[in-house]
Formats: structure tokens, C-alpha cells, sequence
């Protein structure tokens, strides 16, 4: 009778079961239902054909996609030059500037949301109009993922070997040059990771678009809520297919499964 040898591959078991029980038979369901017509019962593609079809869904997908486009950018205009400056700083304990965008974390979702919510109140922005039920919602999203933004950027930033900046200026290069040929886009990983980080689940966080308005503004996560919570199995999992697949399709464009190498890789922090 052979002994049974210990491998190295054995330790994957677990995680192979994890991702069979919470992520392939959920996904399973999630097709099997959006495939399912809810009336009959029987499998069609009617459900895919009704999403585009109908104006409020692809209006609902819009405004998604057009807030997760604002909180990105705002994002990473605040991000980079946060993430830029502490890294680049003389200080020895650099992450405890960190801490400073770091520490709200731990702080409760809901309670945060709410202190935001309660502020912005107190100034008279809630309940004024659809542009600043926008403005509240993609404040909201900033607040809540600027965090993810900053730490890859700081951390690729961090990586870059300084001798490349050295080279730029011994070249002639002046600080702007050096930054604009050299540092951004060896930041680029970090740059594209962070946008990941931020972007994809902007379009679903409803929380915080159902609290920073108080449900006037709806978002495609809240769709898909509304959409289960009323017995419509075939028109919520039509949705989170479709956001699925645009989530693989901008982690594709974003090169998020690429497996880049190099001294300056930000996405190595997640």
C-alpha cells in the first residue's frame, strides 16, 4: 500500500472549496435565473433582450456608469497629489500621514455615511435638486474610496527607483519634465489599480446613493436590490450579469490581469 505524500498543492483544497461554495455555484444560480422567465419558468434569452430594451434600465445604467466616472476622477485628482507628496516627503514614518486617510476606516460604513449625511444637512445641500443629489452622491463615494485610491498610488510611487530620477535631471530635465516622462508614468500601475479600486464598485454602492438623497437617485447596485426584493429573480440577475460582465470587461481594458513586472508595480498591494 502506497503512502499518501504530502504536496504543497494540498494547501489549495481549501481555497479551491471556498471559491466552488461562494463564488462558482453562486454565479451558477445568478445565470440560471437570469436564463429562468419568471412567469413560466421555462429558459430564454428574454430577460437580456427586455434589460436593453428598457429605456429605465439602460437610463438607471447611465447615471451609474456617469457617477462611478465623477467619484473616479475626483478620486484620483485628490489621490495622486496626496499619495505624491507623502511619498516624496523626508519625513522617517511616513504612514503615519497614512493613518490620516486611513483611520476613518475603521470607523462603521453606516455611521460615517450618516456623520456625512447629517453635515451636509446641517449646510442645507440635502433635498435641493437633482444636480446636487449628484453632487451628494458622488461626494459620498469619494469619501468613502478615496483610501483605495491613494494606497496603491503611494505605494508604486514609493517603489520607483530614484536613480531613474537622477538620470532626468542629469539630462536636463527640470522637475516637471522629470515628472511628466518619468514618475506618472512609472506610477501607472498604481494609477490603473486605484481606478479599479474605485470605479467598479461606485456603480453599485446604493447605500450611499439611497442615503445622500434619500432614495431620489438610483444606481445599478440599488436596481438589482429593488429588483430581488420584489420577487424579479430574472431582471436582477440579468443585472448583475450584465454589471459583471462590464466589471471583467474594464478590469480587461484597465490591464488588470495582466502580470506586470517591474521595480515601480503598485497592484502588488492587492
Amino acid at each position: 500500500m502506497k503512502k499518501v505524500r504530502f504536496s504543497r498543492s494540498f494547501l489549495a483544497i481549501p481555497y479551491a472549496l471556498f471559491m466552488a461554495v461562494f463564488v462558482v455555484i453562486p454565479l451558477f444560480f445568478v445565470l440560471y435565473y437570469a436564463l429562468r422567465d419568471d412567469v413560466t419558468g421555462r429558459l430564454t434569452f428574454g430577460n437580456f433582450v427586455t434589460f436593453f430594451t428598457t429605456p429605465v434600465n439602460l437610463r438607471v445604467a447611465g447615471r451609474s456608469f456617469f457617477i462611478a466616472f465623477l467619484s473616479t476622477i475626483s478620486c484620483l485628482l485628490i489621490a495622486y497629489p496626496v499619495a505624491y507628496i507623502i511619498a516624496r516627503c523626508n519625513l522617517k514614518n511616513k504612514s503615519a500621514l497614512l493613518l490620516i486617510f486611513i483611520v476613518p476606516m475603521w470607523v462603521n460604513f453606516v455611521l460615517r455615511i450618516n456623520a456625512l449625511k447629517e453635515l451636509l444637512s446641517w449646510m442645507g445641500l440635502i433635498n435641493r435638486s437633482a444636480g446636487w443629489d449628484i453632487f451628494n452622491t458622488v461626494l459620498g463615494m469619494v469619501y468613502d474610496f478615496l483610501p483605495f485610491m491613494i494606497l496603491p498610488i503611494y505605494t508604486t510611487i514609493l517603489k520607483i527607483d530614484k536613480s531613474y530620477l537622477e538620470a532626468a535631471r542629469d539630462l536636463g530635465a527640470n522637475k516637471a519634465k522629470t515628472f511628466l516622462r518619468v514618475t506618472l508614468p512609472l506610477s501607472k500601475a498604481g494609477i490603473l489599480s486605484g481606478v479599479s479600486m474605485v470605479f467598479l464598485p461606485s456603480m453599485t454602492n446604493y447605500v450611499v446613493s439611497n442615503w445622500m438623497t434619500n432614495n431620489k437617485v438610483t444606481i445599478i447596485g440599488g436596481f438589482i436590490d429593488f429588483a430581488f426584493l420584489n420577487d424579479s429573480w430574472g431582471r436582477g440577475s440579468v443585472t448583475a450579469i450584465v454589471l459583471l460582465a462590464l466589471m471583467f470587461l474594464f478590469t480587461y481594458l484597465t490591464g488588470g490581469f495582466k502580470n506586470e513586472n517591474g521595480a515601480a508595480k503598485g497592484k502588488a498591494l492587492w
